[in-house]
């Protein structure tokens, strides 16, 4: 039974790497039309790829975009986290009820939603979305605070600091903060990875006025399969980059409970 466990897990490995590695392979292949592997490899489509200003900027407004909603949601929805965890668990429940009506609104329902509601208002449709995303990574944010303020029993960590003679913001900032931050860290990251790769809603609301890398792509998927090929190897880099991070944050977290 185990051997055909180890089995069955290698052939959903080979399943899900196949179309990965293929995608990276066309990024760097000549061409590709004859033969199982590429008739020839060369880096021009990811020189290509960076040499196009409109990619740079595209890319840099995904980064700008994710990087702001997510800093917006430390900012605002984490503390509101801490003080309903640490101080009023009886309201748990209706934070936990908020956190999945989060699901309950696919992109395309939000997208017409706020186009009906923002369109004859003055404030720019880019505003509205970056308010969308805050809330959209709700659930990732609040489950990971949550539980990092479980693993370290946060209450009793911020009553010990206080007990000691510590203000209650000075047990915050340095004790109770430095102690959370590691699933902290891993909860922007995964809220980070999951903006920078939606598509629907900022198509959708702003479009070509606010290209972003995901938009980016689709206009390149009808033009060129190499550079398509070169965007998503880009992103899958990047996401390994973030994935490597997370891991090695948390095996760290986890030694530093250890001991």
């Amino acid at each position: 039974m185990k051997k055909f466990t180890i089995v069955m897990l290698i052939l959903i490995g080979i399943y899900l790497a196949l179309p990965i590695l293929a995608t990276a392979l066309y990024a760097f292949s000549t061409e590709w039309n004859k033969t199982i592997l590429p008739e020839g490899l060369t880096f021009e489509w990811i020189r290509t790829l960076f040499q196009d200003t409109r990619f740079v900027e595209a890319f840099g407004r995904s980064v700008l975009l994710s990087g702001g909603a997510v800093f917006i949601s430390i900012l605002f929805i984490v503390p509101a986290i801490f003080v309903i965890v640490l101080y009023f668990p009886a309201l748990e429940k209706w934070f936990q009820a908020s956190v999945v009506m989060v699901y309950a609104f696919p992109g395309i329902i939000l997208s017409v939603g706020i186009i009906r509601f923002y369109s004859g208002t003055s404030l720019p449709m880019i505003l509205a979305v970056t308010g969308v995303y805050v809330i959209s990574v709700l659930p990732f944010m609040y489950q990971g605070t949550r539980n990092s303020l479980r693993n370290v029993q946060g209450r009793q960590l911020m009553d010990a600091a206080e007990l000691l003679g510590a203000s209650k913001m000075d047990a915050f900032r340095k004790v109770l903060l430095p102690s959370v931050y590691p699933g902290l860290f891993v909860s922007s990251l995964l809220s980070f990875s999951v903006l920078f790769g939606e598509f629907v809603l900022i198509n959708l609301v702003v479009g070509s006025r606010f290209e972003t890398a995901q938009i980016y792509l689709m206009t390149k998927l009808s033009t060129s399969g190499h550079i398509a090929s070169a965007i998503v190897f880009v992103y899958i880099v990047l996401m390994g980059i973030l994935t490597l991070v997370m891991a090695t944050v948390m095996k760290k977290a986890k030694g530093m409970r250890r001991t």
